[in-house]
């Protein structure tokens, strides 16, 4: 039990007996002590001492006897005006320091809290993962596990958007310029075979423009635009290019109706070149060791919400046009009208999304729902929950929209159409070459099979790779460098990994089974108190991470853990401790900062190197 708790518990205990005083745990405010004073923690005792009417001295001081005889946990106390200042016993440090010998213990008082489907990853079928999709991802599989470990039962999605303009792209693109080239005649994985396709689309379509450029229709739409450059439309107008004068944009168009038709050769095409496409991605997740529960697909939802819009105009809650398109009205939760099926019937973005949510909760009865989605869709997540409220959804109060912002390159944004992108698998064999490279330097896996060595070195670069994107606040956009990320001196997965591995190896080097009796080790020092402090916080954290939706608080933790054990190993001899006691003690005590380091790790879906 942590001492918050465990002061909280005996106060509010005495509190009512005393003063007929009904607290709760949130009218406790503990602190650590200053350094100019003396003591562990610091109760802030004048919210309490206003409940009592009683001067706040007098009070800390009638707290801290009463403390002091019924807790095992308290040596001693002073008081500063109405400040408690709280010296724990030897007896605290011990058994804070044993507890973490099953860290799951620490988790227990958490409830069950219900199912929640969580929403990552959800790539298009027209280009590989790239960088972006790396942060969305890994984002995602940290979230599901620290989600877990508080009380939720996680159902792990995503929605493949398969279908679409884009995905007709990279149709078009390989069924004119491929020469049937496939993954295995290109020696490709098969969404970087799609992926080249799309960006030859793109290229195309400026040659095609540098033709039509010059006639006569264009030059007559170029005077209606008061455009004076050639180039600058082709930037500023590309979309209504593509639709009304491009005759590829037209080639696409006619593909995606034959699709939406049930065309043979174009729905054969559609599900040959997507059948490559989702090996690459399973290739991809698995490098990054991820997965989840179910996929859903565009193509098989993109009219799901059309039911949920005719109740919603059933219910009244939705309104027709002349032209019958069907619209909703959000100006009394601060937001405009929003179109929800189009006057021809055809769906709109966001019906797909209605109808999708509805066939999740028939599938899983989940209590809460969380996309992981870039902050570029705030706006359409903000009119998806309150559409979902309006109609009722049992689970629209437990909608959550992780917003992410989007990683950016030494160079500037990236462009997928324009090939202007970190690809997923390029970065991780990058990230695992670089690793190799500084190991072979350092050495130390000389004993180790190939096999083995390959192992460590893939755990630390993927450690590297995940612990930068992870240690940033999810809301913020973010510059990444991969040199950055395998510092090993530096805010990084390597410095982390690298804390537990020295722990290892002192296990290794201690032969001797210690049964000494840590209760004969009376001297705890400074360090191993500031070790044990931190750790008891870690179940806070890891509560923190899950109620803000945030692992960049659970990586901070490790990394100042890491440092700390860092500095204490530095200070402080172990394997050849003053006395039998001390080294027990720190043995037991590097045991438990390795479980903790490792389990927050495993949380962020890093693994742990045996040797660095």
């Amino acid at each position: 039990m942590h001492f918050y708790s465990h002061t909280t518990t005996l106060l509010s205990a005495y509190l009512e007996d005393e003063y007929g005083l009904k607290t709760q745990s949130k009218d406790y405010s503990f602190q650590p002590t200053r350094k100019e004073f003396e003591g562990n923690y610091t109760l802030v005792v004048f919210p309490l001492s206003a409940k009592a009417k009683k001067k706040p001295e007098d009070l800390a001081k009638e707290l801290g006897d009463y403390l002091q005889i019924h807790s095992d946990y308290v040596d001693a106390y002073n008081v500063v005006k109405g400040f408690l200042n709280i010296t724990l016993s030897l007896q605290f440090w011990r058994d804070s320091l044993l507890s973490f010998e099953d860290i799951e213990l620490h988790f227990q008082h958490q409830d069950n809290k219900g199912k929640l489907v969580l929403e990552y990853s959800s790539p298009n079928t027209n280009k590989p993962l790239h960088l972006g999709h790396i942060r969305n991802i890994l984002l995602g599989w940290s979230l599901s596990k620290i989600k877990a470990r508080c009380g939720h039962k996680v159902i792990k999605t995503q929605i493949v958007n398969d279908r679409g303009v884009a995905i007709c792209k990279s149709m078009l693109a390989w069924k004119k310029f491929a020469d049937r080239e496939t993954p295995e005649s290109s020696g490709l994985k098969g969404d970087h075979l799609i992926g080249k396709y799309y960006v030859i689309f793109d290229q195309a379509l400026s040659e095609e423009y540098t033709v039509w450029q010059n006639t006569d229709i264009a030059e007559k739409v170029f005077n209606e635009k008061g455009e004076d450059i050639k180039e600058a439309f082709f930037k500023k107008y590309k979309n209504q290019y593509f639709n009304e004068y491009s005759a590829l944009g037209a080639e696409v168009r006619k593909m995606l109706i034959d699709w939406e038709q049930g065309e043979p050769e174009t729905i054969a095409l559609w599900k040959q070149m997507n059948s490559w496409v989702y090996a690459g991605f399973d290739e991809t997740y698995g490098k990054l060791g991820v997965d989840f529960d179910k996929t859903y697909y565009e193509s098989d939802t993109y009219q799901l919400g059309k039911k949920l819009v005719d109740q919603g105009l059933e219910k009244q809650l939705f309104y027709k046009k002349a032209d019958g398109s069907v619209w909703v009205d959000l100006s009394d939760v601060g937001m405009d009208e929003k179109l929800l099926l189009r006057g021809d019937g055809t769906s709109v973005y966001i019906t797909q999304d209605l109808g999708t949510a509805r066939i999740r909760h028939e599938d899983f009865s989940m209590h809460y729902m969380t996309y992981v989605v870039g902050n570029e869709q705030d706006y359409h997540f903000k009119v998806l929950f309150e559409v979902l409220k309006k109609l009722g959804e049992p689970y629209a109060d437990g909608l959550f929209h992780l917003s992410y912002g989007m990683v950016d390159l030494p160079s500037g944004k990236m462009k997928s159409r324009e090939g202007n992108v970190v690809d997923a698998d390029d970065l991780i064999a990058e990230v695992i070459a670089t690793a190799t490279s500084s190991v072979s330097e350092r050495g130390g896996m000389e004993d180790f099979s190939e096999e083995e060595k390959a192992e460590n070195i893939r755990r630390i670069a993927l450690g590297a790779l995940k612990f930068h994107l992870l240690r940033v606040n999810p809301r913020k956009r973010m510059l990444f460098n991969p040199e950055e990320s395998l510092d090993m001196q530096g805010h990084t997965g390597p410095y982390v990994q690298n804390a537990y591995v020295r722990i290892k190896s002192i296990l290794r080097k201690v032969v001797e089974d210690f049964d000494a009796d840590i209760a004969d080790y009376l001297d705890v020092n400074t360090e191993e108190k500031e070790l044990i402090t931190l750790m008891l916080d870690y179940s806070k954290v890891v509560e923190t991470s899950a109620a803000e939706h945030d692992p960049s608080h659970l990586a901070n933790f490790l990394y100042q853990l890491a440092k700390t054990y860092h500095r204490f190993y530095h200070e402080h001899h172990i394997a050849k401790a003053e006395s039998i006691y001390a080294k027990s003690f720190r043995i037991k005590l590097s045991k438990a900062v390795a479980a903790v380091l490792e389990d927050g790790m495993d949380l962020l879906g890093i693994a742990m190197p045996e040797r660095m």
